[in-house]
């Protein structure tokens, strides 16, 4: 069986430091075969698509939920709000909220996410339904049995699980992802996390210079929420989370969406937030909304020999054509009615 083959023209943002060239992009098998330059002058954009670093996509089903509380009362298991709300939620009802939040992914430029997936070994299941036959793949981090099953332990606060250590040691003897909310409220559950040498902390909204100097040095990366953090009263100020010390220190910074109760799960959105309120430079932002895809074992870079997900954008739908910096138009200005092609995963 011959495998196909995509040639996709159009100035593109390379490789990890979003190199802009005019370029063909040869793909097949999903992977970049080649890229090569071109002789026109093209009149499309191609942009690495973009992975949501930290999702929790089933609360969907509890979307703008006139909800007041503390953060404890609202999200903090087992018996938060949104746990009372999954729990009582029939299954076909938690499916296809799931379902219409991944397509909603889809169609704002995103080709995976990783999620923290409540309801043990069932609700990893119940996700895998969700996402059949999607281009927007998730990596699973359970709950409650679940990281059995999964991609691996999507940990709440240290302070919040009795068995950790268990489920630490069970999750890195099967060799998956070991991730833990941290920071988020105040930094006092950051060293804690820190003990078992994660793979991804989540928020770090909170974390001092001192802590972050840690988690660099442990190469550990951050997903940041800003949306999610500002509407949940766990900032009022954009020194936290500390996204512009992250990136001066040279951590790993990826950006992620949270809970679907209230934040929709659009990168789009995210960057123009992150990059107005905390004025970090856009190629900063628009990286950090691509790299997480380094979960799934890749970069999510456009390089050659890497698995291809890209974005064709079309500038001249609106009034993108009169950009004077791509990367910056991207991460503060693209909304989904410009991307005329989303290139996800293809085989």
């Amino acid at each position: 069986m011959q495998t196909r083959e995509h040639v996709i023209t159009g100035r593109a943002l390379l490789g990890r430091d979003l190199i802009e060239e005019d370029v063909d992009i040869v793909i097949s098998g999903g992977i970049i075969r080649s890229i090569e330059p071109c002789t026109a002058t093209p009149d499309r954009w191609i942009v690495p698509a973009f992975f949501n670093a930290h999702t929790h996509i089933a609360d969907t089903v509890a979307m703008d939920l006139p909800a007041r509380g503390s953060l404890a009362e609202l999200v903090k298991p087992p018996d938060g709000l949104k746990h009372r709300i999954l729990a009582a939620t029939p299954r076909a009802d938690l499916v296809r909220g799931m379902r219409s939040s991944i397509r909603t992914m889809v169609a704002t430029g995103t080709a995976g996410f990783a999620d923290f997936r409540e309801g043990g070994v069932d609700g990893v299941a119940a996700l895998r339904e969700a996402a059949a036959g999607l281009s927007c793949r998730p990596v699973i981090l359970g709950r409650e049995g679940g990281e059995e099953v999964s991609d691996g332990a999507g940990i709440s606060s240290a302070h919040d699980v009795e068995n950790i250590e268990d489920i630490v040691r069970r999750t890195r003897a099967a060799g998956r992802i070991v991730a833990f909310h941290a920071g988020e409220k105040n930094r006092d559950d950051i060293d804690d996390a820190l003990a078992f040498e994660p793979d991804l902390l989540v928020h770090c909204t909170h974390a001092t210079d001192a802590d972050l100097r840690r988690i660099i040095d442990m190469d550990i990366p951050i997903a940041v929420c800003p949306r999610s953090n500002w509407l949940l009263g766990a900032t009022r100020s954009p020194a936290h989370p500390p996204i512009t010390h992250i990136l001066e220190l040279g951590g790993r910074l990826f950006l992620g969406t949270d809970n679907v109760m209230f934040v929709q799960p659009d990168m789009l959105q995210e960057m123009a937030f992150a990059a107005t309120l905390y004025r970090a430079p856009p190629a900063d932002i628009l990286r950090a909304a691509i790299a997480g895809a380094g979960l799934t074992g890749r970069s999510g870079f456009i390089e050659e020999g890497q698995k291809s997900s890209i974005l064709v954008i079309d500038p001249e739908r609106h009034n993108l054509s009169f950009t004077r910096d791509i990367r910056a138009t991207i991460v503060k200005r693209l909304d989904s009615s410009s991307i005329e092609q989303n290139v996800l995963n293809v085989q």
